[in-house]
């Protein structure tokens, strides 16, 4: 009988190494593989920083992993998909004055995308991932549903970033670690005798250096860097910002204010208007909002709710859940008003919506003029 082929995207960390290693005990016939991504040259072509995702010693480190568990391993290009579909796209939304989550993008056209192309034409059944989250499929539907949920760990859970996918992919996703917590995940690797047991985690954008993203926007987006007022809610000018780019709603350090201004009221970053190149901040009082627009609502069903639906959605993938109404519109958009103003609804971030532990769906942030739609 023959076995199932499962693909493993393989990074040279803890939990894709446990992934791997939970399907070869379970009899699974196992493949790794690594995607080499696009990483920063200088003007001469040598490397200027290195993407976190797949180093020179994160690859040698994912090979040792698939030699030590006795399954094939290939590391393959995916720099030109990985620079034009998730790096060109992430400084394009900043340059709109957005503030834009790479991990979306990655998710749905890279791993889910090129590299699930990939994973099919080796003949693989599925392709799995470290990720912390759960796929529930659901017999009594015909065609077969598939559910995303949210990982065992509340403290890991990545269904957020996940929520990207829908029937089709998940149809053919596997995430081993999902039901398990952090730690077990370290015992576990510790018991497979895995030397990425006790590995730290990188929480920082694999293409920027130490997350430093406004040098790597001046590089390759140079002219973010535009001046232009800051206005408070009267629309005064109070001040003069460095480019709209440099910042996201709720901030409040770094903003180059009147000295008369900056000695009052402590002032936070309300909107950024680009039609006006104008940077709108307010005081506390006046920041946060009840709703948040979604132009391209996506439904992990594939259908969206008949009517309201009473949920909980995040607006940052670090935010809380907080609970009001999923209201889908009849453009393929969707507003979702929250019972409590949220503080740092941001354009360009995710707005995911949660039904207990079931991902609904979600979409990215739009600017808040367009909450009148609902």
């Amino acid at each position: 009988m023959k076995r199932v082929r499962v693909v493993v995207a393989m990074s040279g960390g803890v939990d894709s190494s446990v992934a791997a290693a939970l399907l070869v005990e379970q009899g699974y016939e196992v493949i790794g593989i690594m995607l080499r991504l696009w990483a920063e040259e200088s003007a001469n072509g040598a490397a200027l920083n290195a993407n976190r995702c797949c180093t020179p010693e994160a690859v040698a480190d994912a090979r040792a992993i698939a030699e030590l568990l006795g399954i094939p391993f290939y590391d393959i290009h995916a720099e030109q998909v990985f620079k034009a579909r998730v790096v060109d796209a992430w400084v394009a939304a900043y340059a709109q004055a957005t503030t834009p989550n790479p991990c979306f993008a990655c998710n749905r056209s890279v791993r889910f995308g090129f590299l699930l192309q990939k994973a099919r034409a080796l003949g693989a059944d599925f392709l799995a991932t470290g990720h912390y989250a759960r796929v529930a499929r659901d017999e009594r539907a015909s065609p077969p549903r598939y559910r995303l949920l949210k990982g065992r760990d509340a403290r890991k859970d990545q269904s957020y970033v996940l929520h990207v996918l829908g029937q089709r992919e998940l149809a053919y996703a596997m995430f081993p670690v999902g039901e398990y917590t952090k730690e077990e995940v370290r015992a576990l690797a510790r018991r497979f005798g895995l030397p990425t047991a006790e590995r730290a985690e990188s929480q920082d954008l694999c293409f920027l250096a130490h997350g430093d993203y406004r040098s790597f926007l001046l590089r390759h987006a140079p002219e973010v860097a535009r001046p232009g007022p800051i206005l408070n809610t009267r629309g005064e000018v109070i001040g003069q910002h460095e480019g709209l780019a440099f910042y996201t709603i709720g901030q409040r350090r770094g903003l180059h204010v009147h000295p008369r201004v900056a000695n009052a009221e402590p002032l936070y970053v309300l909107q950024l208007d680009p039609s006006r190149n104008a940077l709108i901040v307010g005081t506390a009082q006046e920041l946060g909002r009840r709703a948040a627009y979604v132009p391209r609502m996506h439904y992990v069903s594939g259908e969206p709710p008949a009517e309201p639906l009473r949920c909980a959605a995040k607006i940052r993938y670090r935010a809380p859940e907080a609970l009001g109404w999923l209201k889908p519109l009849p453009d393929g958009g969707a507003v979702f008003e929250f019972d409590e103003p949220q503080r740092d609804i941001t354009p360009g971030q995710g707005l995911v919506c949660y039904l207990g532990d079931e991902v609904i769906g979600g979409g990215v942030i739009g600017r808040e003029d367009n909450t009148s739609a609902a």
